[in-house]
């Protein structure tokens, strides 16, 4: 199972043995070794991903993105106005981002969430 192999990854990046991010999360003795062959509670995965520092949708494969999203982050791809120093941003400005972004996406140039 992709959450199974996820929480293996994370934990051995954090220097954790699955029994203790089992125990910090609050479940029951070994529960994520069962993890391997059956899909855990969304509770108990939520508990799980809150010890590694994740996203439920990073270890149910969902994303391949393990980070936190930041609350200074947002979304060109919102429909809200996006604003600079108290002005909104004119449009013709985001497609020019997004433009710049799509190409450096392409070329393989862009960071993710850094």
């Amino acid at each position: 199972m992709i959450a199974f192999e996820r929480i293996k990854k994370l934990a051995k990046q954090k220097k954790l043995s699955l029994v203790e991010v089992n125990d910090k999360a609050g479940l029951g003795t070994r529960s994520i070794y069962h993890w391997n062959k059956t899909q855990p509670s969304n509770s108990n995965l939520a508990a799980v991903a809150k010890v590694l520092g994740t996203t439920t949708d990073y270890l149910n494969g969902l994303t391949d993105d393990p980070s936190l999203p930041t609350d200074n982050s947002f979304s060109l791809d919102d429909d809200k106005p996006v604003m600079y120093h108290g002005y909104t941003v004119p449009d013709k400005y985001l497609d020019m981002i997004r433009g710049l972004m799509d190409a450096d996406i392409k070329e393989g140039k862009a960071d993710k969430h850094e």
